[in-house]
């Protein structure tokens, strides 16, 4: 006869505790856990970022040496598509070449509409302007930002894409993390926007490789920190409860 241990471990009627297989993943005690393994799988890495920086830096130094929209973003388009043969020549994903392609496509038309070479910054930096508002109101309306990021590592996100938000910890602890992203925001546009009006082309195209990957990687530095020192229970039953 098998005893009561055994069936509980079959049917699950019981409700008999089983030690987790040797091997099996412990599963995350703090949302500070949750969160880091997540955003680890949401993030890109270092070469979408450095692909995404090409363009503009090919952009930049060909207009400082040629004084020419036109040639420069012919140079620019002419890199997109030398990163786009080496992904294929991979066979690897054109998701971060695509971006850029995109990036440089609409920076193009308003840099050849206007003929102003500062004109290619101005998509970036309405944009930035932009998520910091909304990262800003994601915040106040307790929707924040980080949180979708959060949601899009779960692996149930296909079936319930805002399981997350039912966490009150959860949610609290990605809008502090979400208010990095405004200051980061913040930061680009206050640096930007008077470069933009004094036709500082070349501090441009500075300002936005320097606020891209690295800010990106000093925002993660305080995050990472924030996620550390942070010790917040999940509260996803009591949550659901409450909501119910």
């Amino acid at each position: 006869m098998p005893t009561d241990r055994e069936l509980g471990a079959h049917d699950g009627v019981t409700g008999v505790d089983e030690p987790a297989p040797t091997g099996a993943p412990v599963p995350p005690a703090t949302v500070e856990e949750v969160i880091r393994q997540r955003l680890s799988k949401a993030l890109g890495g270092w070469r979408g970022s450095l692909e995404t920086a090409l363009p503009t830096v090919a952009f930049v130094v060909v207009w400082t040496a040629t004084k020419d929209v036109r040639t420069a973003v012919i140079a620019a388009a002419a890199v997109i598509v030398v990163l786009a043969v080496v992904r294929l020549a991979q066979r690897q994903s054109l998701q971060f070449v695509g971006s850029a392609a995109l990036a440089t496509a609409i920076a193009a038309f308003f840099a050849l509409r206007s003929g102003r070479a500062q004109d290619a910054f101005l998509p970036g930096i309405l944009t930035s302007a932009a998520w910091g508002v909304a990262a800003l109101v994601s915040v106040v309306s307790r929707w924040p930002l980080v949180g979708f990021m959060v949601g899009a590592g779960d692996p149930r996100a296909a079936e319930d894409p805002f399981s997350w938000h039912r966490d009150r910890g959860l949610v609290r602890v990605c809008q502090r993390l979400t208010m990095v992203l405004v200051v980061m925001y913040a930061v680009r546009v206050a640096i930007m926007l008077p470069l933009y009006f004094a036709g500082e082309v070349a501090w441009l195209g500075v300002a936005k490789v320097a606020l891209g990957w690295p800010l990106w990687l000093a925002g993660l530095a305080v995050m990472g920190l924030m996620l550390v020192r942070g010790q917040t229970p999940q509260d996803l039953e009591g949550s659901t409860a409450e909501s119910g």
